[in-house]
């Protein structure tokens, strides 16, 4: 319950009391570290576990390897995998998925295209887990070939054929659009954006609107990104108008950075880098009377170093 609303600390407290720890114990606070991103804690605990004797179970390794993802750890990840094999451990379809999620994220893409191969039952999260694997190592036509195979009966409308048809889920999305952005697919990746709510009826995240804006600035068509960003109907976030900065930087777009530099601090989400990222724009063009404005203002901004002294 303390991990669910982001509360570890009293999560932990609890545990701290409890007088024999079992495997749902430990399980349950290594999966609240986890799912509050804080994956590097949470597998510390794991290992804290293993050395007290208390036998993982499946859902305790498939949280562990989902840490290991999270850090792109592949040597714990191994380690995991070790201690999988040496209990004996039957892998079920959320293991599998797991280990096949790790060794993706962790960049050994032949690990787990060896296993995706071998499983005889895969689901969503088995071929989006490639799909986003191959697309984080710039693998964009492995990416895209995949996504095509695991769609192939629900893009010629034969979704009751179960036994090919996989239905993409939003996560599956964020790999194709990022495989796109790679590899340039500007039109492709307009497709698969809408095909999204057209075909498939998903809601369109942030996260989705960010690899748009990305695809766009990749290549080079920034006044269509900020279009795009203009049109988007909720409030982009500093994610969004940072990825429109940085491109603008690239290229020199000082009209079009100062913008989103604008919109970064109306949110209040500015970072040093934003400013470094603007003044660069700025020395580019040989602006330099902005260029000192913007040095100013962010030296302003900047909160003085301080410490503290705690007294009990």
């Amino acid at each position: 319950m303390y991990s669910s609303w982001g509360n570890l600390y009293d999560a932990h407290q609890v545990f701290d009391e409890i007088p024999i720890k079992n495997v749902v114990c430990w399980t349950a606070l290594i999966s609240g570290y986890v799912g509050n991103k804080k994956s590097r804690q949470g597998i510390e605990l794991f290992r804290e576990m293993v050395k007290g004797n208390v036998v993982p179970d499946q859902v305790t390794f498939t949280v562990a390897l989902s840490a290991c993802a999270d850090l792109g750890a592949l040597d714990m990840g191994e380690w995991v995998c070790d201690c999988i094999r040496r209990q004996g451990l039957v892998l079920d379809l959320f293991l599998e998925n797991a280990l096949v999620n790790m060794y993706a994220k962790c960049g050994d893409i032949g690990n787990a295209k060896g296993l995706f191969d071998s499983m005889v039952k895969k689901d969503v999260t088995t071929w989006t887990s490639m799909i986003v694997g191959y697309a984080l190592h710039g693998q964009a036509e492995e990416a895209l070939r995949l996504y095509a195979e695991m769609t192939v009966d629900c893009r010629d409308g034969n979704r009751g054929n179960v036994g090919r048809s996989i239905v993409p889920n939003d996560v599956t999305f964020i790999g194709v659009l990022m495989a796109c952005s790679h590899a340039g697919l500007v039109e492709e990746g307009k497709r698969h954006f809408k095909s999204m709510t057209d075909v498939y009826g998903l809601k369109v995240q942030p996260s989705h609107y960010g690899c748009m804006v990305d695809l766009l600035c990749r290549a080079g068509l920034l006044q269509e990104a900020y279009e795009f960003v203009m049109a988007m109907p909720k409030q982009p976030n500093d994610v969004v108008w940072r990825t429109l900065l940085g491109a603008c930087s690239s290229s020199g777009n000082v009209e079009l950075a100062a913008k989103a530099h604008h919109h970064l601090l109306t949110l209040r989400k500015g970072l040093a880098a934003d400013d470094v990222a603007m003044s660069n724009v700025y020395a580019a063009t040989e602006m330099w009377d902005e260029r000192i404005i913007i040095r100013d203002q962010a030296k302003q901004r900047k909160a003085p170093g301080c410490s503290s002294v705690w007294h009990q």
